[in-house]
């Protein structure tokens, strides 16, 4: 089971493509687990996915840390395929119950009142691709495959 979670080629364009996912995603993450680039924090992160937006608290914990380990999984190519789809449902979540009423278009001049899903879209089509053909070139996943 391990080698087919691990398999992957040793392709260039999954490095590509776990690179960018990864370190757009980081920062998202660093804001909600540690505060960095004007977040708030875990505390204030979950105090605002549970008490705010009614999310359970299970599920405001692992969109924090899936949002923070997986982007850093992502671009170390360690287990990509699994933090490839975390990140792919935390940000089909985001979509629906977020963004999804501000229409598609993310608010470039500020005349809308939040944020459209169409990074969202950009990150799942991204999250998808990776799930399917692995870590690629210069992946943990790939140099733990080629130990075993």
């Amino acid at each position: 089971m391990l080698e087919t979670l691990l398999a992957t080629s040793n392709d260039i364009v999954p490095l590509v493509l776990r690179l960018t996912l990864g370190i757009v995603i980081f920062p998202h993450g660093a804001q909600k687990l540690l505060g960095w680039f004007g977040g708030y924090g875990f505390k204030g992160t979950y105090g605002y996915f549970t008490q705010t937006a009614g999310l359970p608290g299970i599920i405001a914990f692992l969109i924090i840390i899936g949002e923070s380990f997986g982007s850093v999984a992502l671009v170390l190519g360690l287990l990509t395929r699994v933090s490839a789809i975390g990140i792919g449902i935390i940000m089909l979540g985001a979509a629906l119950l977020v963004h999804r009423e501000h229409g598609f278009f993310i608010n470039w001049f500020g005349t809308q009142k939040g944020e459209g899903y169409e990074f969202q879209i950009l990150a799942i089509g991204l999250a998808i691709a990776l799930a399917i053909v692995g870590g690629g070139a210069y992946s943990l996943d790939l140099a733990i495959l080629s130990s075993l």
